[in-house]
C-alpha cells in the first residue's frame, strides 16, 4: 500500500498563504485519484480538494477559490497551496488516495494553524 508524507505546515495569520506538500513512497502514484483531507479533534476527517490522475480538480465549498491542488507525476509529488486562510483552515492536513470509503492507512499529517 501506498505510503505518503506530509510537510509544510506551521502558524501563518489570517490572509496569509501557505504550500502543503506530499511525497508518495511508491511507483505508481501517477494513477491514483489523490486528495488533501483535513481534521480538527472531534470531528471527522473531511475531503477538502481531490485530484484525478490527468489533473482534473475539485473541491470542498469551503475552500473553493482560496486553494489549489496540483501533482507531479513525474516527482510523485501531491500539492495544496492554501491563499487567504481563515481561522476556521486550522486543521491537521493529510493526503491520501480517494475512492468509495475513506482511506484506512494514514500519515502523520502536518499542522496548519491559523491565528492572529
Amino acid at each position: 500500500q501506498e505510503e505518503f508524507v506530509e510537510s509544510g505546515g506551521g502558524l501563518v495569520q489570517p490572509g496569509e498563504s501557505l504550500r502543503l506538500s506530499c511525497a508518495a513512497a511508491g511507483s505508481m502514484f501517477w494513477m491514483y485519484y489523490m486528495g488533501w483531507y483535513r481534521q480538527v479533534p472531534g470531528k471527522e476527517r473531511e475531503l477538502v480538494a481531490r485530484i484525478t490522475s490527468d489533473g482534473a480538480e475539485d473541491y470542498a465549498e469551503s475552500v473553493k477559490g482560496r486553494f489549489t491542488i496540483s501533482r507531479d507525476n513525474a516527482k510523485s509529488m501531491l500539492y495544496l497551496q492554501m491563499n487567504n486562510v481563515r481561522s476556521e483552515d486550522t486543521a491537521v492536513y493529510y493526503c491520501n488516495e480517494v475512492g468509495l470509503n475513506m482511506p484506512s492507512n494514514w500519515g502523520q499529517g502536518t499542522q496548519v494553524t491559523v491565528s492572529s
